[in-house]
């Protein structure tokens, strides 16, 4: 295969692995292309859940036309024994001639010892092919292997000055339905929707993703201190059909986290900086539970503390055409700064049309 065959047949791979971005966790949504004489024989992406993985998934299809055939992995397949056989194992058993893999995994359990099983076994490996495409899609898996926690998207949707309600307190909606339809696809491809308490007490959000049919829910996650959440809101009454997940303080009223656990919550004791709850221990604990993607929509305490702590990854901005004034709201809460050079800054990704709205997207520096 030549160098251009092989981004070609990568390319796809990732694409198949995005399918599953978002609901494979706390495994990555790994995607995988057989390919022989040049013809597709097998394509897979990792499931809902984490399993089957992505190479069985190929290998199924495929069939004994595996053998021989050049396999395109987005990341080096697994070489532990954990609820299934590794897959670097499976691909020697198919008689898999050559393996590409986008990029090697960090987790200590792999770490080349995936590919050291294929090379042991006379496999032709070839890595690096599309790595910087692949490193972005399984960003969220790496960090969590390798830091402890997940990636981390911060959605702001305001007006043009940066307010998401008016002095009166009305916020919907500043965008359009389709900016909302966007946001409701980007929800999917997360592991976790976050708010902070006060968002969930004055929007009783459902933090569902709607509008594409019946798809996998995303874990909701409220970062509560106190737990002074309403018994009665629509997270509480629809806990035990979609997971809710309630970062709180560990001095919070016992009581309530006895009623909140009796109502189907998940509860995850956090420690804290100053008056409020530390970012850092929040998103340690989301990693512990094996959260690998989270995307939050705020409050703007909990968006400050995010940028603050420089836990934001990326940076989704929704703007409208719109323009609330001094006495609105504002997307973002106080964060301190006395100089410019103490802001923290983005790289701009891109910037699309939303319908009358427009979309924009940050990386970190």
């Amino acid at each position: 295969m030549s160098k251009a065959e092989d981004i070609r047949f990568m390319s796809l791979a990732l694409s198949l692995g995005r399918r599953g971005m978002g609901q494979t966790a706390p495994n990555p949504a790994v995607g995988c292309v057989i390919v022989k004489d040049e013809r597709i024989i097998g394509r897979g992406w990792t499931q809902l859940g984490g399993r089957p993985h992505a190479e069985t998934e190929a290998l199924a299809q495929a069939g004994s036309d595996a053998a021989g055939a050049t396999a395109y992995v987005t990341l080096e397949p697994c070489a532990h024994h954990g609820k299934t056989p590794p897959c670097a194992e499976a691909l020697v058993a198919a008689g898999i001639r050559r393996a590409v893999i986008a990029m090697r995994d960090s987790d200590t359990r792999v770490d080349g010892q995936g590919i050291a099983i294929l090379q042991a076994a006379g496999i032709e490996v070839t890595t690096g092919i599309c790595e910087a495409e692949a490193e972005a899609d399984h960003i969220g898996f790496t960090l969590r292997t390798e830091q402890g926690r997940p990636f981390v998207t911060l959605k702001l949707a305001s007006s043009f000055d940066g307010r998401i309600a008016t002095g009166t307190g009305e916020s919907q909606w500043i965008t359009g339905p389709q900016a909302r339809r966007c946001v409701h696809a980007m929800r999917a491809r997360h592991d976790a929707v976050m708010v902070g308490g006060g968002t969930a007490r004055h929007d009783d959000p459902s933090l569902t993703v709607r509008g594409f049919g019946d798809v996998p829910q995303p874990t909701r996650v409220v970062v509560s201190r106190r737990l002074d959440l309403p018994l009665m809101s629509t997270l509480a009454l629809t806990a035990k059909d979609v997971p809710v997940i309630l970062c709180h303080g560990r001095d919070a009223d016992p009581m309530l986290q006895d009623t909140w656990r009796d109502l189907g919550a998940t509860l995850l004791p956090c420690g804290t900086s100053g008056a409020q709850l530390d970012p850092r221990d929040i998103l340690q604990q989301l990693g512990s539970h094996g959260v690998t993607r989270v995307f939050c929509e705020g409050g703007g305490a909990l968006a400050a503390s995010l940028i603050d702590t420089d836990l934001v990854d990326e940076l989704v901005g929704f703007t409208a055409g719109l323009v609330i004034g001094a006495e609105g709201l504002p997307n973002i809460g106080a964060l301190g700064l006395d100089t410019l050079a103490a802001a923290q800054r983005y790289t701009l990704k891109s910037v699309s049309h939303m319908g009358a709205d427009v979309c924009h997207r940050w990386a970190r520096v």
